[in-house]
């Protein structure tokens, strides 16, 4: 495949064989697995992947890569199986119906949607095994910070709710074609068998955490008010004062339950 890269789709398309072998290395697919791929590009993992793997599904954007995969020897053979569409809204937990087991996902990510790429990924956390994804370098900091780092954020703390998370290696942007302006990396995620910290209403902990972040600045008190008050705040045992950084997702977990108890939410600003 020689389609050049589409800067509305995000591409950068992965050449360098010594990632291409590090990332195989790490993901270490075996037969009867199921393994699907957001992005192939070109092929250049897809194809050592289809080696290790009995069948492959992919997911792709592009109409004109879309065709030139369905008219592969392996489509064609019934080993690669081509999903034209957008991987933000493919659904992945019925592939994973379909195929019988969870998901093995793999993917040199779009940069321009890797985060709402990866909440869709979370909604569908039950219905996946693992994700080896790469990344741009600071989001992967950003997923496997820990409280007080100045990388930590909210998407730090809704990944790790849901998943182990690994940094595997960087990668230099030499890697791809084009090169893209900044670095990559490799991520693992691997979805627990339970949330991280145990929560009555996800919903509310995922509001907790996006107004805590919003105004990371302040303190909890003001970040929160109108969801939490002082009895709140005892309840769950965190001090008011803090702010959003220096929680952990079990503190992040316990204030939500706070705040869905009914306990009083009166405290000011």
């Amino acid at each position: 495949m020689t389609q050049r890269a589409r800067k509305r789709f995000g591409q950068h398309f992965l050449h360098d064989p010594a990632v291409v072998a590090r990332i195989l290395a790490a993901v270490d697919p075996r037969p009867g697995q199921a393994l699907v791929e957001i992005g192939p590009g070109r092929g250049a993992l897809m194809r050592p992947l289809l080696r290790r793997c009995e069948r492959l599904d992919v997911v792709e954007i592009d109409r004109d890569l879309v065709r030139e995969l369905a008219e592969s020897p392996e489509a064609r053979a019934g080993a690669l199986v081509v999903h034209a569409g957008d991987a933000l809204r493919f659904d992945f937990a019925r592939l994973s119906r379909e195929r019988g087991q969870p998901l093995r996902v793999v993917g040199n990510l779009p940069y321009n949607i890797s985060t709402p790429l990866l909440f869709h990924l979370l909604e569908a956390a039950p219905a996946i095994r693992d994700v080896h994804a790469m990344l741009q370098r600071e989001v992967v900091q950003r997923l496997a910070a820990n409280p007080g780092e100045e990388a930590y954020g909210r998407l730090g703390v809704m990944v790790q709710f849901r998943c182990r998370v690994e940094h595997l290696f960087n990668v230099g942007p030499g890697a791809f074609s084009p090169a893209p302006s900044v670095e990559s990396a490799v991520v693992r995620l691997v979805p627990l068998p339970e949330p991280r910290a145990p929560v009555h209403d996800e919903r509310l902990f995922a509001e907790v955490v996006r107004r805590a972040f919003s105004a990371r600045r302040k303190t909890l008190r003001n970040a929160l008010s109108g969801l939490l008050g002082p009895e709140g705040f005892l309840l769950a045992g965190v001090d008011p004062t803090a702010r959003a950084e220096q929680l952990t997702v079990e503190e992040f977990a316990r204030l939500a339950d706070a705040a869905g108890s009914g306990a009083d939410a009166s405290g000011g600003a």
